[in-house]
């Protein structure tokens, strides 16, 4: 069977790609793949707190392999991380690394070509979906997660912090993809079939920095699956 990683960027689509691979039988899951900024210990866009990476990892049964990244970070400092990441992967016998991508056909060919040649091949478990079917299949199987971050010029601001759930779904505005696949928003997952029990969380400020709005969100407890 082989070997794969998961980029785990703590949201909801990471989650289904953890979900769909281990339904599919074909792998065995080596270990999730998550960015921090090293400056703020928070995952890389979506901001989650790191204590709530580690909790969704116990959850699923995982450990993370945690890639720190600095602040600013240039295009080149990230792909100088990424390369050892890949290096250490090939070099303990992991064959794949998985990506929850969906239909943005730039970002799926630039991991394509950062992978060639490398000995680490690219999957990606749902690359094509319907993202509104898919948004909908999700959310019927038990995932639940909020919105943690919003890009206020494609979704209003009072968006951040709600529910992923059918009444979200329902009063998204035109045009905003279900799952946010255009950056519209990102969020955090925090139960579903892929974990052995909900992550405890609640939320915590709302604040807008670089032109986002983040809605923290924090445990409540340890947050250790049980």
């Amino acid at each position: 069977m082989k070997r794969i990683l998961v980029s785990w960027s703590s949201g909801k689509d990471s989650a289904w790609c953890l979900e769909l691979l281990r339904r599919s039988g074909k792998y065995e899951i080596a270990g999730l793949v998550t960015t921090f900024n090293a400056a703020f210990d928070r995952v890389a866009m979506h901001s989650t707190r790191r204590e709530v990476v580690e909790a969704q990892a116990r959850a699923a049964g995982l450990s993370v392999w945690t890639i720190p990244l600095p602040w600013p970070c240039s295009n080149e400092q990230y792909e100088a991380a990424m390369s050892d990441l890949v290096r250490r992967a090939v070099s303990e016998g992991i064959d794949a690394m998985a990506f929850g991508d969906l239909f943005l056909e730039d970002i799926r060919q630039y991991r394509m070509d950062r992978l060639a040649g490398t000995g680490l091949k690219p999957v990606f478990p749902l690359w094509g979906l319907d993202t509104a079917a898919l948004a909908h299949q999700m959310i019927d199987a038990g995932v639940k997660a909020r919105l943690i971050c919003v890009d206020p010029a494609k979704l209003p601001r009072h968006f951040a912090g709600r529910e992923f759930d059918e009444a979200l779904l329902a009063e998204l505005p035109q045009g905003v993809d279900a799952c946010g696949e255009n950056g519209e928003f990102h969020t955090c997952a925090y139960a579903g079939p892929m974990f052995t029990a909900p992550i405890p969380i609640a939320n915590g400020e709302v604040i807008e920095r670089d032109g986002f709005v983040f809605a923290d969100v924090f445990l409540t407890s340890r947050g250790e699956a049980k």
